[in-house]
Protein backbone atom coordinates (compact mmCIF):
# COMPACT_ATOMS: atom_id res chain seq x y z
CA UNK A 1 0.00 0.00 0.00
CA UNK A 2 2.69 2.13 0.78
CA UNK A 3 4.74 1.54 -2.24
CA UNK A 4 1.48 2.27 -4.23
CA UNK A 5 1.05 5.63 -2.79
CA UNK A 6 4.74 6.54 -3.13
CA UNK A 7 4.18 5.46 -7.13
CA UNK A 8 1.21 7.71 -7.07
CA UNK A 9 2.87 10.51 -5.67
CA UNK A 10 5.96 10.04 -8.11
CA UNK A 11 3.35 10.11 -11.14
CA UNK A 12 1.93 13.72 -9.45
CA UNK A 13 5.21 14.65 -9.22
CA UNK A 14 6.01 14.25 -12.48
CA UNK A 15 3.44 15.64 -14.27
CA UNK A 16 3.16 18.50 -12.55
CA UNK A 17 6.86 19.34 -13.62
CA UNK A 18 5.90 18.55 -17.28
CA UNK A 19 3.20 21.62 -16.82
CA UNK A 20 5.36 23.48 -15.54
CA UNK A 21 7.63 23.14 -18.44
CA UNK A 22 5.03 23.59 -20.92
CA UNK A 23 3.53 26.61 -18.88
CA UNK A 24 7.40 27.76 -19.22
CA UNK A 25 7.37 27.43 -22.75
CA UNK A 26 4.32 29.15 -23.51
CA UNK A 27 5.08 31.98 -21.08
CA UNK A 28 8.52 32.06 -23.04
CA UNK A 29 7.39 31.47 -26.60
CA UNK A 30 5.17 35.13 -25.46
CA UNK A 31 8.14 37.26 -24.65
CA UNK A 32 9.03 40.11 -27.05
CA UNK A 33 12.22 40.21 -28.88
CA UNK A 34 13.25 44.69 -29.76
CA UNK A 35 14.82 45.91 -32.42
CA UNK A 36 15.93 48.83 -31.54
CA UNK A 37 18.48 51.67 -32.73
CA UNK A 38 20.43 54.35 -29.88
CA UNK A 39 19.94 57.80 -31.51
CA UNK A 40 22.82 59.96 -32.34
CA UNK A 41 24.65 62.41 -34.37
CA UNK A 42 25.35 61.37 -38.16
CA UNK A 43 26.96 62.75 -41.50
CA UNK A 44 24.23 62.53 -43.85
CA UNK A 45 24.93 63.50 -47.30
CA UNK A 46 22.74 62.66 -50.83
CA UNK A 47 24.35 62.98 -53.83
CA UNK A 48 23.94 62.74 -57.67
CA UNK A 49 26.45 61.32 -60.12
CA UNK A 50 26.58 62.10 -64.22
CA UNK A 51 29.61 62.40 -67.09
CA UNK A 52 30.57 65.51 -68.46
CA UNK A 53 33.06 66.98 -70.72
CA UNK A 54 36.20 68.56 -69.32
CA UNK A 55 36.59 72.03 -71.35
CA UNK A 56 38.22 75.73 -71.08
CA UNK A 57 36.01 78.48 -69.70
CA UNK A 58 36.75 80.80 -72.36
CA UNK A 59 37.47 78.89 -75.76
CA UNK A 60 37.46 81.23 -78.67
CA UNK A 61 37.31 79.96 -82.43
CA UNK A 62 39.63 82.39 -84.43
CA UNK A 63 38.73 82.53 -88.48
CA UNK A 64 38.17 84.84 -91.39
CA UNK A 65 35.66 86.62 -93.06
CA UNK A 66 37.45 86.72 -96.55
CA UNK A 67 38.19 84.22 -99.14
CA UNK A 68 41.60 83.25 -100.49
CA UNK A 69 44.96 81.27 -99.72
CA UNK A 70 46.57 80.84 -96.38
CA UNK A 71 49.55 82.23 -97.10
CA UNK A 72 51.70 82.01 -94.20
CA UNK A 73 51.45 80.61 -90.49
CA UNK A 74 53.31 81.52 -87.69
CA UNK A 75 51.94 79.12 -84.19
CA UNK A 76 51.40 75.45 -83.73
CA UNK A 77 49.45 73.24 -82.12
CA UNK A 78 50.35 74.33 -77.83
CA UNK A 79 52.01 77.72 -78.90
CA UNK A 80 51.46 80.25 -76.28
CA UNK A 81 50.15 83.45 -77.98
CA UNK A 82 49.56 87.14 -76.43
CA UNK A 83 46.28 89.24 -77.60
CA UNK A 84 46.88 90.69 -81.06
CA UNK A 85 50.03 88.60 -82.02
CA UNK A 86 50.03 87.85 -85.66
CA UNK A 87 48.98 84.00 -86.34
CA UNK A 88 48.96 83.73 -90.02
CA UNK A 89 48.67 85.82 -93.28
CA UNK A 90 46.28 85.24 -96.54
CA UNK A 91 47.55 86.08 -99.88
CA UNK A 92 47.28 89.87 -100.51
CA UNK A 93 47.02 90.48 -104.07
CA UNK A 94 43.80 90.22 -105.29
CA UNK A 95 42.74 92.34 -102.07
CA UNK A 96 44.88 95.26 -102.82
CA UNK A 97 44.34 94.86 -106.38
CA UNK A 98 40.47 95.39 -105.43
CA UNK A 99 41.43 98.22 -103.29
CA UNK A 100 43.50 99.87 -105.96
CA UNK A 101 40.26 99.27 -107.97
CA UNK A 102 38.14 100.73 -105.47
CA UNK A 103 40.32 103.66 -105.05
CA UNK A 104 40.59 104.79 -108.43
CA UNK A 105 36.39 104.52 -108.70
CA UNK A 106 37.08 106.95 -105.35
CA UNK A 107 38.79 109.41 -107.09
CA UNK A 108 36.30 109.60 -110.11
CA UNK A 109 33.51 109.71 -108.00
CA UNK A 110 34.87 112.44 -106.72
CA UNK A 111 36.00 114.53 -109.88
CA UNK A 112 32.20 113.68 -110.83
CA UNK A 113 31.14 114.87 -107.73
CA UNK A 114 33.07 117.93 -107.34
CA UNK A 115 32.08 119.06 -111.49
CA UNK A 116 28.62 118.82 -110.44
CA UNK A 117 27.87 120.41 -107.41
CA UNK A 118 29.73 124.10 -108.94
CA UNK A 119 27.50 123.63 -112.08
CA UNK A 120 24.77 123.07 -109.57
CA UNK A 121 25.81 126.53 -107.85
CA UNK A 122 26.16 128.32 -111.12
CA UNK A 123 22.68 127.49 -112.52
CA UNK A 124 21.10 127.89 -108.89
CA UNK A 125 22.47 132.27 -109.24
CA UNK A 126 20.95 132.12 -112.97
CA UNK A 127 17.76 130.38 -111.70
CA UNK A 128 17.57 133.38 -109.13
CA UNK A 129 17.91 135.33 -111.76
CA UNK A 130 15.47 134.26 -114.07
CA UNK A 131 18.01 133.61 -116.84
CA UNK A 132 17.66 129.45 -117.40
CA UNK A 133 14.48 127.81 -116.97
CA UNK A 134 12.83 125.48 -114.57
CA UNK A 135 13.48 122.07 -116.29
CA UNK A 136 17.73 123.10 -116.37
CA UNK A 137 17.62 123.84 -113.60
CA UNK A 138 16.08 120.88 -112.30
CA UNK A 139 18.33 118.62 -114.44
CA UNK A 140 21.31 120.46 -112.62
CA UNK A 141 20.33 119.77 -109.61
CA UNK A 142 19.39 115.92 -110.14
CA UNK A 143 22.59 115.72 -111.88
CA UNK A 144 24.65 117.10 -108.47
CA UNK A 145 22.65 114.34 -106.13
CA UNK A 146 23.34 111.93 -108.63
CA UNK A 147 27.05 112.63 -108.05
CA UNK A 148 26.89 112.80 -104.26
CA UNK A 149 25.40 109.44 -104.09
CA UNK A 150 28.11 107.63 -106.21
CA UNK A 151 30.47 109.51 -104.19
CA UNK A 152 29.29 108.77 -101.02
CA UNK A 153 28.76 104.98 -101.83
CA UNK A 154 32.57 104.83 -103.17
CA UNK A 155 33.58 106.45 -99.43
CA UNK A 156 31.68 103.73 -98.35
CA UNK A 157 33.05 100.99 -100.25
CA UNK A 158 36.71 101.39 -99.96
CA UNK A 159 36.13 101.27 -95.89
CA UNK A 160 34.78 97.74 -96.38
CA UNK A 161 37.92 97.27 -99.08
CA UNK A 162 40.18 97.81 -96.68
CA UNK A 163 38.51 96.24 -93.78
CA UNK A 164 38.60 93.13 -96.32
CA UNK A 165 42.95 93.43 -96.36
CA UNK A 166 42.98 93.64 -92.24
CA UNK A 167 41.19 91.09 -92.43
CA UNK A 168 43.95 89.00 -94.40
CA UNK A 169 45.92 89.14 -91.55
CA UNK A 170 44.74 86.95 -88.53
CA UNK A 171 45.89 87.92 -85.58
CA UNK A 172 45.45 86.22 -81.81
CA UNK A 173 42.08 87.84 -80.29
CA UNK A 174 43.27 87.01 -76.48
CA UNK A 175 45.81 85.94 -74.09
CA UNK A 176 46.20 81.66 -74.68
CA UNK A 177 47.01 78.43 -76.14
CA UNK A 178 46.37 77.57 -79.55
CA UNK A 179 44.08 74.06 -78.96
CA UNK A 180 43.50 73.27 -82.60
CA UNK A 181 44.96 74.36 -85.97
CA UNK A 182 42.84 73.63 -88.80
CA UNK A 183 44.33 74.67 -91.92
CA UNK A 184 47.86 74.56 -93.74
CA UNK A 185 49.68 76.72 -95.90
CA UNK A 186 48.55 77.07 -99.06
CA UNK A 187 45.02 76.13 -98.01
CA UNK A 188 41.87 78.09 -99.78
CA UNK A 189 39.52 78.89 -97.49
CA UNK A 190 36.38 80.49 -98.38
CA UNK A 191 33.59 82.40 -96.56
CA UNK A 192 31.02 82.74 -98.42
CA UNK A 193 28.22 81.51 -96.33
CA UNK A 194 29.95 80.78 -93.05
CA UNK A 195 33.28 81.97 -91.44
CA UNK A 196 35.70 78.75 -91.82
CA UNK A 197 37.67 78.47 -88.29
CA UNK A 198 41.51 78.44 -89.04
CA UNK A 199 42.46 78.18 -84.94
CA UNK A 200 40.93 76.97 -81.56
CA UNK A 201 42.59 79.29 -78.85
CA UNK A 202 41.75 78.11 -75.09
CA UNK A 203 42.43 81.65 -72.91
CA UNK A 204 43.67 79.78 -68.91
CA UNK A 205 43.74 76.32 -69.08
CA UNK A 206 44.82 76.56 -64.98
CA UNK A 207 40.74 77.58 -64.63
CA UNK A 208 38.83 74.53 -66.43
CA UNK A 209 35.09 73.72 -66.39
CA UNK A 210 33.70 70.35 -66.36
CA UNK A 211 30.05 70.41 -68.70
CA UNK A 212 27.95 67.39 -67.07
CA UNK A 213 25.00 65.70 -68.43
CA UNK A 214 22.65 65.40 -65.52
CA UNK A 215 19.39 63.23 -65.51
CA UNK A 216 15.88 65.37 -65.51
CA UNK A 217 15.35 62.91 -62.87
CA UNK A 218 18.25 64.32 -60.65
CA UNK A 219 18.82 67.87 -61.71
CA UNK A 220 15.82 69.31 -59.35
CA UNK A 221 18.37 68.56 -56.37
CA UNK A 222 21.53 70.13 -58.09
CA UNK A 223 22.11 73.75 -57.65
CA UNK A 224 24.71 76.78 -58.34
CA UNK A 225 27.35 76.28 -55.02
CA UNK A 226 27.21 72.84 -54.43
CA UNK A 227 30.93 70.83 -53.87
CA UNK A 228 31.85 68.52 -56.84
CA UNK A 229 34.11 65.90 -57.14
CA UNK A 230 35.16 64.28 -59.86
CA UNK A 231 37.93 61.63 -61.89
CA UNK A 232 38.91 60.88 -65.36
CA UNK A 233 40.81 58.26 -66.99
CA UNK A 234 43.57 60.08 -67.65
CA UNK A 235 44.51 59.86 -63.62
CA UNK A 236 42.93 57.33 -61.91
CA UNK A 237 44.72 57.38 -58.83
CA UNK A 238 43.31 61.59 -58.36
CA UNK A 239 40.20 63.20 -57.52
CA UNK A 240 39.62 66.51 -58.82
CA UNK A 241 37.06 68.90 -56.56
CA UNK A 242 35.09 71.93 -57.97
CA UNK A 243 31.69 73.89 -57.56
CA UNK A 244 28.39 73.82 -59.25
CA UNK A 245 28.41 77.57 -61.25
CA UNK A 246 25.83 77.02 -63.32
CA UNK A 247 22.95 74.94 -63.96
CA UNK A 248 21.52 75.40 -67.52
CA UNK A 249 17.86 75.58 -68.16
CA UNK A 250 18.19 74.25 -71.92
CA UNK A 251 17.27 70.84 -72.08
CA UNK A 252 18.70 68.26 -74.49
CA UNK A 253 17.00 64.91 -76.10
CA UNK A 254 18.93 62.21 -77.38
CA UNK A 255 17.34 58.76 -77.49
CA UNK A 256 14.47 60.16 -75.79
CA UNK A 257 16.56 60.80 -72.83
CA UNK A 258 16.55 64.35 -71.12
CA UNK A 259 19.41 65.96 -69.39
CA UNK A 260 20.87 68.95 -68.30
CA UNK A 261 23.92 70.64 -68.60
CA UNK A 262 25.27 71.78 -65.13
CA UNK A 263 29.06 73.84 -65.39
CA UNK A 264 31.26 72.78 -62.65
CA UNK A 265 34.65 74.91 -61.99
CA UNK A 266 37.66 72.70 -62.32
CA UNK A 267 40.88 74.56 -60.84
CA UNK A 268 44.14 73.22 -62.70
CA UNK A 269 47.08 74.53 -61.09
CA UNK A 270 49.32 71.72 -62.09
CA UNK A 271 47.98 71.69 -65.90
CA UNK A 272 46.68 67.89 -65.26
CA UNK A 273 43.22 68.55 -67.25
CA UNK A 274 43.24 68.82 -70.28
CA UNK A 275 40.61 69.71 -72.81
CA UNK A 276 37.96 67.12 -74.18
CA UNK A 277 38.80 64.96 -71.22
CA UNK A 278 35.49 62.76 -69.75
CA UNK A 279 34.97 63.28 -65.91
CA UNK A 280 32.94 60.84 -63.72
CA UNK A 281 31.04 63.95 -61.67
CA UNK A 282 29.39 63.28 -57.89
CA UNK A 283 27.52 66.47 -57.01
CA UNK A 284 27.07 66.42 -53.27
CA UNK A 285 23.47 67.65 -53.11
CA UNK A 286 22.97 67.45 -49.33
CA UNK A 287 26.10 67.93 -46.57
CA UNK A 288 25.53 68.18 -42.95
CA UNK A 289 27.55 67.09 -39.90
CA UNK A 290 26.45 66.62 -36.41
CA UNK A 291 22.64 65.89 -37.16
CA UNK A 292 20.87 64.02 -35.30
CA UNK A 293 19.59 60.98 -37.62
CA UNK A 294 17.07 57.79 -36.96
CA UNK A 295 16.56 55.00 -39.65
CA UNK A 296 13.32 56.15 -41.34
CA UNK A 297 11.68 52.64 -40.64
CA UNK A 298 11.09 54.03 -36.77
CA UNK A 299 8.83 56.77 -37.76
CA UNK A 300 6.84 53.62 -39.52
CA UNK A 301 7.14 51.33 -36.37
CA UNK A 302 3.34 50.49 -35.02
CA UNK A 303 3.45 48.49 -30.99
CA UNK A 304 1.18 45.67 -30.67
CA UNK A 305 -0.64 47.06 -27.56
CA UNK A 306 -2.17 43.24 -26.76
CA UNK A 307 1.46 41.43 -26.71
CA UNK A 308 2.88 44.53 -24.90
CA UNK A 309 0.38 43.97 -22.60
CA UNK A 310 1.21 40.48 -22.02
CA UNK A 311 4.66 41.01 -20.88
CA UNK A 312 3.69 43.78 -18.80
CA UNK A 313 5.41 46.62 -20.45
CA UNK A 314 3.90 50.44 -19.65
CA UNK A 315 3.28 52.09 -22.77
CA UNK A 316 2.48 55.58 -23.11
CA UNK A 317 1.26 56.94 -26.30
CA UNK A 318 -0.19 60.24 -27.53
CA UNK A 319 -3.42 60.88 -27.93
CA UNK A 320 -4.68 60.86 -31.44
CA UNK A 321 -6.00 63.77 -32.06
CA UNK A 322 -2.51 65.53 -31.92
CA UNK A 323 -1.06 62.97 -34.26
CA UNK A 324 -2.61 62.91 -36.83
CA UNK A 325 -0.40 65.43 -38.57
CA UNK A 326 2.22 64.66 -36.89
CA UNK A 327 4.90 62.28 -37.21
CA UNK A 328 6.11 60.15 -33.91
CA UNK A 329 8.13 57.51 -32.94
CA UNK A 330 8.87 55.26 -29.83
CA UNK A 331 11.49 55.80 -27.21
CA UNK A 332 11.98 52.45 -25.18
CA UNK A 333 13.20 53.41 -21.30
CA UNK A 334 13.88 49.98 -19.54
CA UNK A 335 10.28 48.33 -19.27
CA UNK A 336 8.77 51.75 -20.34
CA UNK A 337 7.74 52.19 -24.38
CA UNK A 338 6.55 56.17 -25.24
CA UNK A 339 5.54 57.29 -27.75
CA UNK A 340 7.34 61.27 -28.96
CA UNK A 341 6.10 63.40 -31.53
CA UNK A 342 8.81 64.76 -33.66
CA UNK A 343 10.12 67.17 -36.23
CA UNK A 344 11.56 65.85 -39.44
CA UNK A 345 14.30 67.19 -41.64
CA UNK A 346 16.08 65.78 -44.48
CA UNK A 347 16.79 62.59 -45.59
CA UNK A 348 19.27 60.49 -46.58
CA UNK A 349 19.24 56.82 -47.46
CA UNK A 350 17.82 55.08 -44.63
CA UNK A 351 18.43 57.86 -42.08
CA UNK A 352 16.17 60.65 -41.53
CA UNK A 353 16.87 63.58 -39.56
CA UNK A 354 15.21 64.81 -36.33
CA UNK A 355 15.46 68.46 -35.67
CA UNK A 356 13.04 67.99 -32.40
CA UNK A 357 11.78 66.08 -30.11
CA UNK A 358 14.23 63.74 -29.13
CA UNK A 359 17.55 64.13 -27.30
CA UNK A 360 21.11 62.05 -28.07
CA UNK A 361 21.70 58.94 -26.44
CA UNK A 362 17.58 57.89 -26.53
CA UNK A 363 16.65 54.54 -27.84
CA UNK A 364 14.24 54.48 -30.04
CA UNK A 365 12.47 51.07 -31.43
CA UNK A 366 12.40 49.71 -35.00
CA UNK A 367 10.79 46.98 -34.89
CA UNK A 368 9.18 43.99 -32.04
CA UNK A 369 8.74 39.99 -32.30
CA UNK A 370 7.59 37.08 -30.45
CA UNK A 371 11.33 35.58 -28.89
CA UNK A 372 12.20 32.62 -31.20
CA UNK A 373 14.97 29.55 -29.45
CA UNK A 374 13.49 28.66 -26.25
CA UNK A 375 10.99 25.70 -28.22
CA UNK A 376 14.69 24.56 -29.94
CA UNK A 377 16.24 24.48 -26.54
CA UNK A 378 13.54 22.27 -24.77
CA UNK A 379 13.57 19.87 -27.93
CA UNK A 380 17.75 19.68 -27.91
CA UNK A 381 17.56 18.89 -24.09
CA UNK A 382 14.79 15.61 -25.27
CA UNK A 383 17.31 14.98 -27.05
CA UNK A 384 19.91 14.37 -25.39
CA UNK A 385 17.96 12.40 -22.87
CA UNK A 386 15.85 14.83 -20.57
CA UNK A 387 12.72 13.78 -21.63
CA UNK A 388 10.36 11.84 -19.31
CA UNK A 389 11.21 8.04 -18.61
CA UNK A 390 7.34 7.65 -18.33
CA UNK A 391 6.57 9.02 -21.91
CA UNK A 392 5.92 6.53 -24.62
CA UNK A 393 9.62 6.58 -27.19
CA UNK A 394 8.56 7.87 -30.46
CA UNK A 395 9.09 5.33 -33.13
CA UNK A 396 12.46 4.56 -34.23
CA UNK A 397 13.70 5.61 -31.07
CA UNK A 398 15.61 3.62 -28.35
CA UNK A 399 15.30 4.73 -24.72
CA UNK A 400 18.65 5.71 -23.29
CA UNK A 401 19.54 3.93 -19.90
Amino acid sequence: MERRKSITGAVVAIILAGCGVCFQQCSDARRIQWTTEQVKKNVMSNMVTATGTVEPVTNVEVGTQVSGIIDKIYVDYNSVVKKGQLLAEMDKVTLQAELQSQEAQLANAKAEYDYQQKNYARSQVLYEKKLISDTEYETNLYNYEKAKSAYDKSQADIVKVRRNLGYAVITSPIDGVVISREVEEGQTVAAGFETPTLFNIAKDLTEMQVIADVDEADIGQVADGQRVTFEVDAYPNDVFEGIVTQVRLEATVESNVVTYEVVISAPNPDLKLKPGLTATVTIYTLEKENVLAVPSKALKFIPDQALISENGIDMHSLSAQNTVLQKTLWVKKGETLEEREVKTGTSSGSLIEITEGISEGEEVVLGMELAKGRKQSVDAQEERGGGSPFMPTPPGKKKKN
